[in-house]
């Protein structure tokens, strides 16, 4: 059956104190809107329909890439009031399926289960049961136990009140008894609001089956209405990253200190220090040893690697058996060969570092390409820009490079070639030449050095 699949996603979110709007809050730095849109994404024969309000503009550039039908709920007035406005795009041949925006962590397993069960007389409810059910919906079952109604705690009696199987909010209804129940909705209630949940209530009578199906874990239903909620689901997301890499082989020293915002991939006995983030899609080879406190985004570390600490490497290749940090930074477009090696406070851009090249202290290497076996002294600088223009140096094979030296760029410095400590380069270098680039040194004697200036 096509799934229709609406997301709720217009609430103000005002508990989360913030300008922005609740949906797009991020959790391991994705949007819980765009995290539950992956997942509804994943499902086949589906539509997305996306209800926007407050601040619908900000919401829908930012769900763009999704290609969800923007549907507008101005003026909310509860989750049936939401349905109804999309009913007019759902497939009067399908089913629809309700998920929301701050509800992040619910998985597609689930889902399909749910879509399994359904057909065009059966409603499928997610329902859960908790030790403290307050704030939710309760389930009112018959002597038989089938499901009749959803009462609303602020609408529940005592004996409602004592029910601890709840209402999660996500059903899948046939749309073509959907449409009839939402057109029969009324705001009859403590908050004057349509109810989507009256809904069940009205299957029931006509004897519509109702099929329940409870999620494996809790965490999958909890939603987020302030940031302390939000807090809590980063960390069981965390968890369960962490649990992944430890059972795909790799050592984490406190896997509760560890964020991974995207994806990690990890070989055998790879070693993660503490306090480690990794942002986007990581790759670590086998043996990869990463010190604390380092950042990896969009990376690819292949085995034998290791990074010190507070190291940062963002959409980078790294090769095997190479060696950074402490302290080191490999900006976009840096590509290491086998054995390479980047040391403390060095910073790369756009560079591919051959080899067995070493640049081991101090150091910008920006625009360049470095042959194998080239050794870069400390506090050495690729000058690469000249305020217009990004221009390229190039180094070849086994090339020594004197501490302290700018090379000016464009350029070009031939293998074997050897460049003395303090010069600054600005013409080609052949192979196996040394070049001096320094200015004259002089020495003036009585020199006085400035004094400071009295107030």
């Amino acid at each position: 059956m096509t799934q229709d699949i609406v997301v709720l996603a217009a609430g103000k979110g005002s508990r989360m104190k913030s300008s922005l709007p609740k949906v797009l809050h991020r959790l391991a730095n994705e949007p819980m809107v765009h995290r539950v849109l992956n997942v509804a994404s994943c499902l086949s024969d589906s539509k997305l329909h996306l209800v926007v309000g407050h601040q619908g503009e900000v919401v829908e550039q930012s769900c763009q890439k999704f290609n969800a039908n923007i549907v507008w709920q101005h003026n909310p007035q509860g989750t049936g009031d939401a349905l109804r406005r999309a009913s007019s795009s759902l497939n009067d041949n399908g089913a629809t399926l309700t998920l929301y925006g701050d509800v992040p962590l619910i998985r597609k397993e689930t889902l399909e289960r749910m879509i399994s069960l359904s057909s065009f007389n059966t409603l499928v409810l997610l329902t859960i049961v908790l030790d403290d059910p307050s704030g939710y919906g309760r389930i009112v079952r018959d002597e038989l136990g089938r499901v009749i109604a959803i009462v609303e705690q602020k609408d529940a009696n005592d004996d409602e009140l004592a029910i601890n199987e709840v209402n999660t909010g996500i059903l899948l209804a046939p749309n073509a008894h959907l449409k009839r129940w939402l057109n029969a909705l009324t705001n009859e209630n403590v908050q004057n609001e349509y109810y989507l949940t009256d809904i069940i209530e009205m299957a029931a009578k006509e004897g519509v089956e109702i099929v329940t199906v409870s999620p494996e874990f809790e965490w999958e239903v909890s939603g987020v209405n302030d940031r302390v909620q939000l807090a809590a689901l980063e960390r069981v997301w965390q968890c369960r990253q962490s649990e992944a890499v430890m059972r795909n082989g790799a050592t984490l020293m406190d896997p509760s200190r560890i964020d991974i915002r995207g994806s990690l991939s990890t070989g055998q006995d790879c070693v993660i220090d503490v306090n480690c983030v990794f942002d986007g899609d990581v790759d670590l080879g086998k043996g990869v040893h990463i010190g604390p406190n380092c950042i990896l985004k969009n990376c690819s570390i292949a085995d034998g690697t290791v990074i010190k600490a507070n190291t940062m490497i963002e959409d980078s290749v790294v090769g095997e058996c190479c060696e950074i940090g402490p302290f080191a930074r490999l900006r976009p477009g840096t590509k290491l060969a086998k054995k390479a090696k980047i040391g403390n406070f060095v910073e790369t851009k756009k560079t591919v570092i051959g080899e067995g090249s070493k640049v081991n202290h101090l150091s910008y290497i920006g625009d360049a390409c470095l042959g194998s076996a080239v050794n870069v002294g400390a506090g050495t600088i690729t000058c690469n820009y000249d305020g217009v223009n990004k221009s390229e140096t190039l180094i070849g094979d086994n090339v020594f490079v004197g501490s302290n030296t700018s090379i000016v760029a464009p350029i070009e410095v031939q293998s074997g070639a050897t460049i003395a400590a303090g010069s600054t380069i600005t013409k080609t270098i052949k192979a196996d030449q040394l070049a001096f680039g320094r200015a004259k040194q002089m020495n003036k004697d009585g020199w006085k050095r400035p004094t400071k200036r009295e107030k």
